[in-house]
């Protein structure tokens, strides 16, 4: 299949450009020849710079793409006056959604966010949404329930996947780059690397319909959340160490 990445240059972003090179063709997305400094030059098919937030931008990115998966974020400030949740996460997942149901393609993977064990003890199932409410936060929420009312409306096939806190067990290094020891371990740990195979084996199933899935590597889990209905679902196995960090 050609594959869209967007937010193709960040941490996870990398990581599945590195999962889908031996599978399909892929076509890397993101803001501008900056985005790709930090995580160094890459060479694996197409680059495209798209700004999110414009329409047109992206209606152009995914010309002739069969699917894509949406790594995009920003994760905000403490500025109350920052629109970047607005215009990137929110404005910017919109216009990936419905320049995806322009193009005719339905097979959609969106990274959202959520906690793995709920502050109130709840199981978090695919229905129990997040219940904190920073901006980040509401915006990954909105992102959801976009998501939920696409398939809603026109049956567009998307898989949610929700990680907590990503790191690379492999580099042993946390999204920020700080080294990780022993002791770091936690329930919401997930690999960046099984992230990204989630994210391909999702775009990959047929008749997938609506998934809202959990992605965390540890065992204990399954306890709080539907990381057992996620490996079912997806035929995932996750394979970070993460015992290494306990």
């Amino acid at each position: 299949m050609k594959v869209a990445v967007f937010g193709a240059a960040g941490w996870v972003g990398r990581a599945v450009l590195e999962n889908l090179a031996s599978h399909h063709q892929i076509r890397a997305c993101d803001y501008g020849p900056q985005a790709w400094e930090k995580a160094g030059p890459w060479s694996g098919g197409e680059i495209v710079h798209s700004d999110i937030s414009d329409y047109d931008s992206v209606d152009r990115a995914l010309s002739g793409m069969d699917a894509l998966i949406h790594t995009a974020v920003y994760f905000g400030s403490h500025d109350k006056n920052d629109l970047g949740p607005f215009q990137i996460n929110l404005k910017g997942l919109w216009n990936v959604l419905e320049a995806a149901r322009h193009h005719g393609i339905d097979r959609i993977v969106h990274i959202g966010s959520c906690h793995v064990e709920h502050p109130r003890g709840i199981f978090f199932s695919a229905d129990v949404r997040r219940p904190d409410a920073s901006l980040y936060a509401v915006s990954k929420r909105l992102q959801e329930e976009m998501c939920r009312q696409f398939h809603d409306a026109y049956g567009t096939s998307i898989a949610v996947l929700r990680p907590c806190s990503i790191i690379d067990s492999r580099l042993r290094l946390s999204k920020y780059d700080a080294t990780l020891e022993a002791g770091s371990w936690g329930t919401g740990l997930v690999c960046r690397h099984d992230l990204a195979e989630a994210c391909r084996l999702a775009i990959e199933k047929d008749d997938l319909g609506f998934q809202v899935l959990h992605m965390a590597g540890a065992a204990e889990a399954d306890q709080y959340c539907n990381t057992r209905e996620a490996r079912e679902i997806l035929g995932l196995e996750f394979r970070g160490d993460l015992d290494q960090f306990r």
